[in-house]
């Protein structure tokens, strides 16, 4: 399995997680306000705070915003139009992990604490700027994924009610080669953080033992994703079955006490406790 594992690894260049660089925070205006320095304009909020939606005009497109002024997080007093100004702070360091990738939009429409939904497809209508992926399944039905590759389409999704993204792992130029592989740390009910945070450290030591350049980050929910740059070059189905025989191999070395659910694409659970 080293073998296998060490071809896919990249080894030339290494991946940076996605995030801002430590330290930084956005500039203030002159009343205290975030502001967003955006196309040579040294201080122009991008997003007003005043306006329950707005017509965006930016890179020569039209970005309709709405409802700007809804609560996501209500105990928190943080907006929908809150979101949309993050994501327009951090879009210089996200849009490169997301260009020529279909994105699976995760869609809250009332925010935060409301129900959730998958939608996998483009909505219509929708600009005309907006680019495709078309993906076609198993089932031989083909799957039109937008794609994110500019701050009015980051814009445009997030408007949707996207919190929190799930692009594809392989590029649409060749949909069945993953450029990365992540695994999914999904505590179990009732397990506290801190546990999940010491699982996740015993599956870094164990790539680092491999020489497996890894990156941890939260996950939308309460658990942690490991995520792995790999060669583009062995099929999804083989990336699988690595990431498959690593998780098994991984569960023998957590104490009992760390209770670790692992699910493998084919939806089956296994839970070690």
């Amino acid at each position: 399995m080293r073998v296998f594992v060490m071809a896919l690894v990249r080894t030339k260049s290494r991946s940076h997680p996605v995030g801002v660089r430590p330290g930084w925070s956005p500039p203030r205006g002159r009343r205290g306000r975030q502001v967003v320095r955006f196309m040579g304009h040294p201080e122009r909020e991008l997003i007003p705070r005043d306006r329950p939606e707005l017509k965006l005009h930016l890179e020569g497109r039209m970005v309709q915003l709405t409802n700007l002024q809804k609560l996501f997080w209500p105990e928190l007093g943080i907006t929908k139009g809150d979101l949309l100004r993050y994501y327009a702070r951090v879009s210089k360091y996200l849009l490169p992990h997301l260009v020529d990738r279909a994105m699976v939009m995760k869609r809250y429409p009332n925010g935060a604490g409301g129900d959730f939904f998958f939608q996998k497809r483009a909505p219509v209508p929708r600009p005309d700027w907006i680019e495709i992926c078309s993906i076609k399944h198993a089932s031989g039905s083909i799957i039109d994924f937008p794609i994110v590759r500019d701050l009015p389409s980051l814009l445009w999704v997030i408007n949707l009610g996207c919190i929190d993204l799930n692009p594809w792992y392989a590029r649409c130029d060749d949909v069945d080669r993953p450029d990365y592989l992540h695994f999914d740390l999904d505590p179990v009910e009732g397990t506290e953080f801190q546990r999940v945070c010491e699982t996740a450290l015993l599956v870094h030591q164990a790539l680092d033992k491999l020489k497996i350049p890894n990156f941890a980050k939260t996950a939308g929910s309460r658990g942690i994703h490991i995520y792995v740059p790999i060669v583009r070059g062995p099929l999804q189905k083989e990336v699988w079955t690595f990431a498959k025989e690593f998780a098994l191999s991984i569960t023998g070395l957590i104490p009992s006490r760390l209770p670790v659910s692992t699910e493998f694409p084919s939806g089956r659970r296994v839970t070690c406790s």
